[in-house]
């Protein structure tokens, strides 16, 4: 009894902090969201479903993001709080978007939607330099994404294909996967199962 109360002392110890890293949840929720948007403007859903991507953007997309950017906040660590909270904004907009479009009478603008687009891409500006220094894979998921949103914007202003905008995010539903399981896996390890790569800029 002795020796196994010792070894579940010695095993409590050495466990890695669990409760320091929310990254994975908010990179998981957003590869979801990711994958769903990506299918969705692949033309591989059928027409008229878009309601059923509520749901998943808005519990996955949002609300995961959402709570992984308040405990980066707790964690004061601005880039995670600065990105999750703000990319999770930009969902409940998009889910609340659909919403009123399926099922309200309301006429939606679609330059008001590419407005909105066009302010998350002005601000994906100051991501993508802050993901430098970061991990290459971070950097990796914000430039996909850095790609999808002008031809999504295109998409809504002039009627432009939105396939390829589907492809790059599938890539950052990909990407955003491997970085959340890294992470997951990196942290409870103590030690580099999936390599997330070293900063870019180091100023």
């Amino acid at each position: 009894m002795g020796n196994n109360s010792e070894t579940q002392d010695i095993f409590i110890r050495e466990m890695p902090d669990l409760s320091t890293e929310p990254a994975s949840l908010g990179l998981f929720g957003l590869a979801v969201a990711a994958l769903l948007l990506g299918v969705t403007y692949l033309g591989f859903t059928e027409s008229g479903t878009n309601a059923l991507l509520i749901p998943w953007i808005l519990f996955f997309g949002a609300t995961t993001q959402f709570v992984a950017g308040l405990l980066d906040y707790r964690r004061k660590n601005i880039f995670g709080f600065t990105v999750f909270t703000f990319f999770s904004m930009a969902m409940y907009a998009i889910a609340l978007t659909a919403y009123i479009n399926v099922f309200t009478s309301v006429n939606v603008d679609t330059i008001h939607y590419a407005a909105g687009l066009t302010a998350v891409m002005v601000f994906l500006v100051i991501i993508t330099a802050a993901s430098m220094m970061t991990n290459k894979t971070l950097f990796a998921i914000v430039i996909s994404v850095d790609i999808a949103l002008p031809i999504l914007i295109a998409h809504y202003l002039w009627g432009v294909d939105g396939f390829i905008a589907g492809l790059f995010l599938l890539v950052t539903s990909g990407l955003s996967f491997y970085a959340a399981g890294g992470i997951l896996l990196n942290t409870m390890a103590g030690k580099t199962i999936l390599p997330l790569g070293c900063p870019i800029w180091k100023p």
